[in-house]
């Protein structure tokens, strides 16, 4: 992380000790810092990074009643926040330890029953067909469709894909719409149990959100790119969300917009290992496109469903073999 002594002392942590937290898929950088005034982590989000939507996000989902870290202290300019720490019991790592997920899947839908009911702030950016099928695009032409043939996506691959996903999603624009998260999954959720109702999960990564449908949000959860949702814990969420919000035909648009998402996402595993050097996402790719699978035989999937029975023979609906062998190299510790 870059040096922030001067910006930990000018808010009281001079004293405290950063102690670097893993990194993820993307640029920003986390220490948890010991030794402090209270409780803290320090967030290193330099360029491109942008910590205003964090900033105003963050407030946004406080003033409506849920668990996300206070700002203690703000340096946009250089992308520097010091925020509340939350701790460090995410779903994730309490799933990994053994606990039992249907109570915190359950948890986890009622926190976001809560945040999908309370109106979005504005500017968010729209997560519409349109934003959903660029966003496509630029991981499966750009670098999955290369990888496993070998050459870029033609013009018709191009214009082909984009219709087939505007059928899938169009049908759900003028249905519900709202605020989403766009990676609502246990690694972004935290156990708070001296907190109640909603509040009971933080949540935090949140400075992507969108205006969009919230099954977006709930498939996110229920079939994570990341881990196997066993099926209680599915049905535990899924229960616990119809009790406090009703969407029109849920189940057809679960599967639409999780055709979308691990199409994305598993394409996402390939850029991330051709781009930027991390190849051990590839392992998530078998799960997202057995996920894929299953979603495309939803009838609400049959536009894409029909776009990838033309244009990708089955035999190839995974990673392609050029990145498969760097995840093996990489596994292998070369």
């Amino acid at each position: 992380m870059r040096d922030a002594a001067a910006f930990l002392a000018a808010h009281g942590f001079a004293g405290a000790t950063p102690h670097p937290l893993p990194g993820d898929a993307g640029f920003r950088r986390y220490a948890r810092l010991a030794g402090g005034p209270r409780p803290a982590l320090l967030m290193d989000a330099p360029p491109p990074e942008d910590v205003g939507p964090y900033l105003r996000i963050g407030a946004h989902l406080r003033a409506a009643g849920l668990s996300a870290p206070e700002v203690i202290a703000a340096d946009p300019g250089r992308g520097l926040l010091l925020i509340e720490d939350l701790g460090a019991a995410t779903h994730a790592d309490l799933l990994d330890a053994g606990a039992d997920p249907a109570p915190l899947y359950a948890e986890a839908a009622e926190a976001l029953a809560a945040l999908h009911a309370v109106p979005p702030p504005d500017g968010l950016p729209a997560w519409d067909a349109a934003a959903m099928a660029r966003a496509t695009a630029a991981t499966f032409l750009d670098w999955w469709w290369p990888a496993a043939f070998g050459g870029p996506a033609g013009d018709g691959i191009r214009r082909d894909l984009p219709a087939a996903l505007h059928a899938v999603l169009g049908p759900f624009a003028g249905g519900a719409r709202g605020f989403v998260h766009r990676d609502y999954f246990p690694a972004n959720l935290l156990r708070l149990p001296d907190r109640e109702g909603p509040r009971r999960t933080g949540i935090i990564d949140f400075q992507d959100a969108g205006l969009g449908h919230p099954a977006y949000d709930l498939l996110s959860l229920i079939e994570d790119a990341r881990r196997d949702v066993p099926p209680a814990a599915r049905e535990s969420a899924l229960r616990a969300y119809r009790a406090r919000r009703a969407v029109p035909d849920l189940e057809a648009a679960l599967a639409a917009h999780g055709a979308q998402r691990h199409l994305r996402i598993a394409a996402l595993w390939v850029r991330l290992a051709l781009r930027d050097a991390k190849p051990r996402y590839l392992v998530h790719g078998p799960r997202c496109w057995a996920q894929l699978d299953r979603a495309l035989a939803h009838p609400a999937c049959a536009p894409l469903r029909g776009f990838l029975d033309r244009h990708v023979p089955r035999d190839l609906r995974g990673n392609p073999d050029r990145v498969a062998r760097l995840h093996a190299m990489a596994g292998a510790g070369g």
